[in-house]
């Protein structure tokens, strides 16, 4: 990476949730930062910002990472995906979502966008991870509301789900329809 000045901005173009985007930043702006309050995305949020509470966990190039301990400029030409990328489309939940709704795997919602991102990385290399493994992947993150139990029974559907092993029919229907069928 070239030498930046620190006191101008740069622009960094990466690929955010399948599609091109791009954010002018200083050098020393954190990706939390850029995502959040430059391109608007709040789904990644900012708790403990020494990396170890993982709620703004996003992927990097497939692999998960903290953004409140990623610089910004360090992911020119990255494929960025945040947890606004696991929906299919407006509208619509994702698998792992999906299980987590069923699941009632969330309470305030603070640490589940990371452990959403965490969970759809680990489970797009191994389909078939068992309680132990996603043990070990939930482990990375602080969760003061839920216990992990309804969060590890949510990502064990899901794995279950995408190997064509579990229901998946909730996921497939949009968000209204899924809460019409549940009312």
């Amino acid at each position: 990476m070239p030498q930046l000045d620190a006191g101008a901005r740069h622009r960094v173009r990466f690929t955010l949730n399948g599609a091109p985007a791009e954010v002018e930043v200083e050098p020393r702006t954190l990706l939390t930062d850029a995502l959040r309050h430059g391109l608007g995305l709040t789904g990644t949020h900012v708790g403990c910002e020494h990396g170890v509470c993982g709620a703004c966990t996003v992927a990097i190039d497939g692999v998960p990472a903290r953004a409140c301990l990623t610089l910004a400029v360090g992911v020119e030409g990255c494929d960025l995906r945040t947890v606004e990328g696991l929906a299919p489309e407006p509208g619509r939940l994702g698998v792992l979502q999906a299980a987590f709704r069923r699941h009632h795997a969330l309470q305030c919602g603070f640490c589940t966008a990371g452990i959403l991102m965490s969970l759809d990385a680990y489970l797009r290399l191994r389909p078939r991870a068992g309680r132990a493994e996603l043990t070990e992947v939930v482990g990375g993150h602080l969760c003061r509301c839920t216990g992990y139990a309804p969060i590890l029974a949510a990502a064990l559907e899901a794995a279950a789900t995408l190997r064509g092993e579990g229901p998946s029919e909730p996921a497939a229907h949009g968000v209204m329809e899924a809460e019409k069928a549940h009312a």
